[in-house]
């Protein structure tokens, strides 16, 4: 009790410049993963034990955030690193630690080999173990992307608790770009506060979700250099609370992800507010499917597929909770691949996951590909 009180005194005697540069980062709040028995019938079937063992002897996936599809058999996966599994194994365990305990904030984790390229059996073919330095005493990365835009298939990571967005070569290689101040937060043109997740415009234009810290858009140009932004707390129309999420629709309209809100929020691309789309209980990820323009969201708390046309109408969903195939501790990202393939990001039960639709499947139970990537530059 007395250390608490002394940290609360110091963190009012102390510039917040200097806490968020000499803090640890705040561990996220706990969340359900120990529901087994709530996934509904829906129109895909799980592929049995996808990236499953882990393919390191003696360890296990850690929380796994971010997927994203570059190609059918190219599958960028983020980790916020790797699990070691203790001799014996707890009773229960199979396979990945949400059978056991949830792999978010878990003491046993190891910040490792957290950014990597696997086919669509789930075999790792590369490892970028030589970036994992830049994650070192953090939580690791949040989300990862790439736009459809960028010839040069440039990726996108976002590392919320060091509080800026890496950009690598498509190779991984090279770290191309770090924008924002590492370990330091603030509201302004050249830092971010929490950064969550980012989507991109067809004229190169990235848009920002910052974040959990921070309460707003930012709107970068195909450089990395600020534009613009839009956003401050609260909870009224063009306000935020938890940042978490950002999609873009071919008219270029703005979908955020207000989570601590319980909403999704619509914008222009010049961040006029247009809708809200409220009741939806912790909106963690929003998508919009390119050909039909459909926009799904994985709601948690429990874990909920949602599916809305874009005027907010909501059309479809189902129940995805629990540690069973198909079901989610928390649904955190997902990316499709040309054959309707669903890859999906489990934040709490640390495992990433391949849902496949079913012999004659409703297509409109199905959620289809975003913007197709540019070919690659030669």
């Amino acid at each position: 009790m007395r250390t608490r009180l002394f940290l609360a005194a110091l963190a009012a005697l102390t510039p917040m410049g200097l806490i968020a540069q000499q803090t640890a980062p705040a561990r996220p709040a706990p969340r359900p993963f120990n529901v087994v028995k709530n996934v509904e019938p829906n129109d895909y079937n799980p592929a049995p034990n996808w990236a499953l063992p882990y393919p390191k002897e003696g360890y296990t996936w850690g929380s796994v955030p971010g997927i994203f599809v570059e190609d059918d058999n190219r599958i960028f996966v983020a980790s916020r690193g790797e699990i070691k599994l203790p001799n014996p194994l707890p009773e229960g365990f199979n396979l990945f630690w949400g059978t056991v305990r949830s792999a978010l904030s878990a003491p046993e984790n190891e910040v490792r080999n957290c950014l990597r390229i696997v086919d669509s059996n789930g075999k790792t073919l590369e490892i970028w173990s030589q970036w994992d330095k830049l994650f070192e005493g953090t939580n690791g990365p949040h989300k990862i992307k790439i736009s459809p835009y960028d010839p040069q298939r440039r990726v996108w990571v976002v590392a919320e608790t060091k509080h800026v967005v890496y950009v690598f070569s498509n190779d991984g290689k090279q770290l191309l770009q770090t924008i924002g101040e590492e370990g330091v937060t603030a509201n302004d043109a050249t830092h971010f506060g929490r950064p969550q997740d980012l989507d991109f415009m067809p004229d190169g234009s990235v848009l920002v979700a910052d974040g959990l810290t921070n309460a707003r858009i930012v709107k970068l140009d195909r450089t990395g250099k600020f534009v613009s932004s839009w956003g401050t707390p609260g909870a009224g129309d063009g306000q935020f609370n938890a940042v978490h999420g950002v999609a873009i629709d071919k008219n270029q309209r703005v979908y955020v992800a207000d989570r601590n809100n319980k909403r999704i929020q619509v914008f222009d691309a010049n961040g006029k507010h247009l809708a809200n789309w409220p009741n939806i209980r912790f909106p963690n990820h929003v998508f919009v499917s390119d050909a039909t323009q459909d926009v799904w969201v994985a709601d948690n708390m429990t874990a909920e597929v949602l599916k809305y046309d874009v005027n907010g109408n909501r059309l479809y969903s189902w129940n995805a909770t629990g540690a069973l195939p198909g079901g989610f501790g928390e649904l955190h990202q997902f990316s499709i691949d040309s054959k309707g393939n669903v890859y999906t990001a489990d934040n709490v039960l640390g495992r990433p996951q391949k849902l496949v639709p079913k012999p004659g499947a409703d297509p409109k139970h199905l959620i289809g590909a975003s913007v197709k990537l540019m070919p690659k530059a030669r």
